[in-house]
């Protein structure tokens, strides 16, 4: 098991203490990897998650952000299945109007 620093970000970083659990194969990769690298084990983790973490919150806030425009009646929802036959559709029209080889 290893302990892991993750800073949370806002307005002001906050170091905040977080033990995260790995399968030992992938903790047996991760400490051969900062020994091969000369880099701590922290380092390793923090550098994919941070972005990944930003990312992920980006898509949460636009997930909120159109559920409610979907709630408010700002946007109206589409039927799949008719979507998906006018899509069809339109693709069967361009197929048709290839002029032939």
């Amino acid at each position: 098991m290893l302990d892991y620093a993750l800073i949370e970000r806002s307005t002001a970083s906050r170091l905040k203490n977080m033990e995260v659990h790995f399968k030992p194969g992938t903790e047996s990769r991760l400490r051969e990897l900062a020994s091969q690298s000369g880099r701590p084990t922290d380092d390793l983790v923090e550098d994919p998650m941070a972005p990944y973490l930003v990312e992920v919150a980006e898509v949460r806030s636009l997930l909120d952000t159109r559920y409610d425009d979907i709630k408010s009646g700002r946007v109206k929802t589409v039927d799949g299945e008719a979507f998906f036959q006018s899509l069809r559709q339109r693709e069967d029209d361009l197929i048709k109007q290839r002029p032939s080889k």
